[in-house]
């Protein structure tokens, strides 16, 4: 009797022992702690699970990540997709003694493995909140792999999908071959090579392209009607033409919403929410949705309308290449071009050709054709025109807001017509094609008709740069500045006295009546005043429509204030970005100037970072993403913008926070623009704000994007230490570059940390701030990382340099003793914002 007991009891046992190993969780893999089946690895903020899975109550079980608080369970990343294990109970992952991680079948035998270089046998394996899972020293929380640098099918906000020329890395979705199969299927998804900065998304079925997204020009991909201009659906580009990376981001921008993009096993591009409410995901948007979404479908020079039946025709001035598959339905074989290009022809056998030049039809509504070439100036059509018309290879252009002038060279490829959205392209054409009658309405007639013309132009063109020049002459000479990034200055073209009627008039559509500014701000009272900057007081005020305005009223003392006024009209207004604060309007009314911009709620970031009390609103999450946030803005600027811009004056002040306190550069009064081979511009009137402008603004008066990344290192330092570098001392009268850089030599770097923050961060992110923001306020801006760079730094488990002595890492006493000993400062004190009139 007592044996049968002692069996119950073992029995027993053996049942809770069981039942404890299927309910455990675990937070970290060390090489003591392994992963086996039963046990599941979770986030911090238990927002993720990894574990041991199947797929439909299949015998094959894979590692895999997926949302820990959300069923039916939808299983994101795989690790062992190629390789499935047969024998879960016994397998296990592990960290092994050359310090990756390694699944192990019951044979011992190695399944996967991370593979990578490990300089000490010191690795842990975590995965955070994001959904990332990577392999870490644990001393130094250097990131050696991360699961985001190797995605499966399914793509969610912090990763980065996309490609680097140089080094070869492609991060890719790759569609899996069945819903309960993982292993790598047809489809692959991602950015194509294309003539920077011209991004593409395509996907791919084996290696001929199957599906191609529009162009990116920095906003949204173009003619996609159901995607917003304001990232409702949070998608970004990271980009450096110079790197040759481009990758697309998913940014957080509703935090209660839960969104995946997922490569079907079908070749479908999907987003996918989940429906609380129901308790389901649902797909929200999916590419191709029709047959004219297809790569190619009506062939070369074809033209898709999902709308027409048939589908398909040919492009102005272009026939079926035949007829009778054209009749059929096959068009894959496209169209050849009726009449031969003038430019094609041998015009020395045929004298009267000389009079004919070919022309252009113009198109509207479509989506672009693929193998685009970029040409590198700003948008205008005629010069664009005039650029194709002069190059025999030149089939098309199309000149496109956020891109610029864009040709083609080869056939037409993948074009799309829509009833609402869209762009124009012009399609080039024999001169012959030109006096068709049914085509009189689309014809743009080229540029030049004859020798004559072409002579008479040119003579036109050289008298206009002449005069322009001659006036820009003195347009320096009454600023009393040579400043060389004038030259590329949209500004420098206003004449001496017009003060800047030229620039208004270029922009009747923003002009403001005075009157309503008056009654909107409440004739501008004290009660609706937001704040005092350098260049005048900053009012709230509230149109008759009901729309809440920021207007911004330039002092008449402010030397600046006219210089101000003109930038940020022309930039604020060609530049559009979710991380830049958007211009509504400016009014001129005699000697008053004011700038009307979208209402902030939230102020500035200054308002809450440098607030005792205001600081505690700002966890972690939130600083990390206005982080992210600027870094994207300042990447639009330097990089994706058809405008090449260098703020200048990037500090908190002059980063506004929306309702849902996502930030927006603001500013631009002190911004420069570059052309897209000019990397250095020199100024004999420094102007900034001491404590964040760069060493070699400071005492040589140059300046690049450079000089940008080191006022965003200094910023970033502040917004994870609470604390404002120019009002920053201790004992060793270090100002806050200085602290940062004595914590990280002495291995201390966690002590900059805000502590309002308390415990709600994540170390390795914030340690990799550091680290960036380190990297950020070198002295040598050779050193520095590109914009680009900083956004693939924050956001992934790249491998950094190590930093060196930041610049300015004492008082700001040697900002002084530079600027008074340097020939190139030239101005009053006045120019240059001391930190004692810190802020605007």
């Amino acid at each position: 009797m007592s044996s049968f007991y002692v069996s119950v009891f073992s029995f027993s046992l053996l049942l809770n022992l069981l039942f404890f190993q299927f309910c455990t969780a675990i937070d970290v893999l060390t090489p003591s702690q392994a992963l086996s089946q039963g046990q599941t690895l979770t986030s911090p903020g238990n927002v993720f699970e990894l574990g041991f899975v199947s797929f439909n109550d299949s015998s094959l079980y894979y590692v895999g990540i997926w949302h820990k608080n959300i069923v039916p369970r939808r299983v994101l990343w795989v690790a062992n997709r190629e390789k499935p294990l047969t024998d879960s109970l016994s397998s296990s992952l592990m960290i092994a003694g050359d310090g990756n991680l390694k699944l192990m079948n019951g044979m011992q035998d190695i399944v996967w493995s991370t593979k990578v270089p490990i300089q000490s046998n010191n690795s842990v394996a975590v995965l955070l909140d994001s959904g990332n899972f990577v392999l870490k020293d644990n001393s130094s929380g250097q990131i050696s792999w991360e699961s985001f640098s190797h995605p499966g099918d399914t793509f969610w906000p912090g990763m980065m999908i996309g490609m680097n020329v140089k080094t070869g890395e492609k991060r890719f979705l790759i569609s899996s071959k069945s819903k309960d199969d993982p292993s790598p299927g047809s489809f692959v998804g991602g950015t194509g090579a294309q003539s920077s900065p011209i991004i593409e998304g395509f996907i791919w079925s084996g290696t001929r392209p199957y599906w191609r997204s529009r162009q990116w020009n920095g906003i949204k991909f173009l003619g996609m009607p159901h995607m917003s201009a304001v990232y409702t659906n949070g998608i970004s580009i990271v980009s450096d033409s110079q790197e040759g990376s481009q990758y697309v981001a998913l940014n957080v921008v509703n935090t209660s919403l839960i969104e995946v993009v997922f490569l079907s096993p079908e070749g479908y591009l999907q987003l996918i929410i989940w429906d609380e409410g129901e308790k389901e995901w649902r797909v929200q948007l999916q590419e191709p949705e029709s047959q004219c979404d297809i790569y190619g479908a009506c062939g070369p020079n074809g033209i898709c309308n999902k709308e027409k039946s048939p589908i398909c025709r040919c492009l102005e001035g272009f026939e079926p290449s035949s007829s009778e598959e054209w009749s059929r339905g096959n068009w894959t074989n496209g169209c050849v071009r009726r009449v031969e290009l003038n430019c094609d022809k041998n015009i020395s056998l045929l004298a009267s050709s000389r009079n004919k030049t070919d022309g252009f039809f113009k198109l509207s509504g479509l989506k672009l054709p693929a193998h685009s070439q970029y040409l590198k100036f700003e948008v205008d059509t005629e010069a664009c025109k005039f650029s194709c018309l002069n190059n025999c290879s030149c089939v098309a252009f199309a000149s496109v807001t956020g891109i610029g002038c864009m040709l083609w060279t080869e056939d037409l490829m993948d074009v799309q017509a829509f009833s609402s959205t869209g762009e124009d392209l012009f399609v080039r054409v024999a001169h012959a094609e030109l006096g068709k009658e049914k085509h009189k309405s689309k014809v743009m007639f080229p540029v030049a008709a004859s020798c004559t013309l072409i002579v008479l132009s040119t003579l036109l063109v050289y008298g206009f740069f002449r005069y322009r020049a001659n006036h820009k002459g003195e347009s320096r000479e009454a600023l009393h500045e040579s400043d060389s990034a004038d030259a590329t200055n949209p500004l420098r073209d206003t004449r001496k006295g017009i003060a800047g009627s030229n620039i208004i008039k270029q922009k009747d559509s923003l002009i403001f009546d005075f009157n309503h500014v008056v009654v909107a701000t409440d004739n501008f009272s004290l009660t609706n005043k937001l704040g005092e900057g350098g260049f005048g007081p900053v009012y709230k005020g509230k149109l008759q429509n009901g729309k809440e305005i920021a207007v911004k009223r330039l002092s008449s003392h402010s030397g600046q204030g006219m210089e101000e006024f003109k930038n940020e009209i022309v930039f604020i207004s060609k530049l559009q970005h979710r991380n830049l604060v958007r211009l509504l309007g400016c009014c001129v009314e005699g000697e008053e100037k004011l700038l009307i911009y979208e209402y902030m709620p939230n102020k500035s970031l200054d308002t809450f970072l440098f607030d005792p009390t205001r600081k505690t609103q700002l966890v972690w999450a939130k600083r990390f993403s206005i982080i992210q946030g600027i870094a994207r803005g300042l990447v639009y600027l330097h990089r994706d913008s058809f405008l090449r811009v260098i703020h200048r004056d990037l500090k908190a002040s002059n980063v506004l926070l929306d309702e849902d306190m996502n930030p927006k550069i603001s500013d631009f009064g002190l911004a420069r623009t570059f052309q897209n081979t000019q990397e250095l511009a020199n100024t004999r009137r420094v102007v900034g704000t001491l404590g964040y402008m760069s060493p070699e603004y400071v005492i040589g008066g140059r300046f690049s994007e450079k000089s940008d990344v080191f006022s965003f290192g200094v910023l970033l330092l502040e917004i994870v230490s609470g604390e404002k570098n120019s009002g920053f001392q201790n004992d060793e009268h270090q100002n806050l570059l200085g602290y940062a850089w004595r914590l990280w030599c002495e291995g201390r770097v966690l002590n900059l940390i805000d502590q309002a923050l308390g415990d709600s961060f994540c170390n390795v992110e914030v340690m990799r701030c550091i680290h960036v923001g380190l990297l950020c306020v070198q002295e040598n801006p050779a050193d520095r990382p590109s914009t680009p760079a900083v956004i693939l730094q924050l956001t992934s488990g790249t491998s950094l340099p190590q930093p060196k002595q930041p610049a300015f890492a004492f008082d700001n006493s040697r900002y002084s003793s530079h600027r008074s000993n340097s020939n190139s400062y030239i101005g009053s004190v006045n120019e240059v914002k001391l930190s004692a009139t810190e802020g605007r």
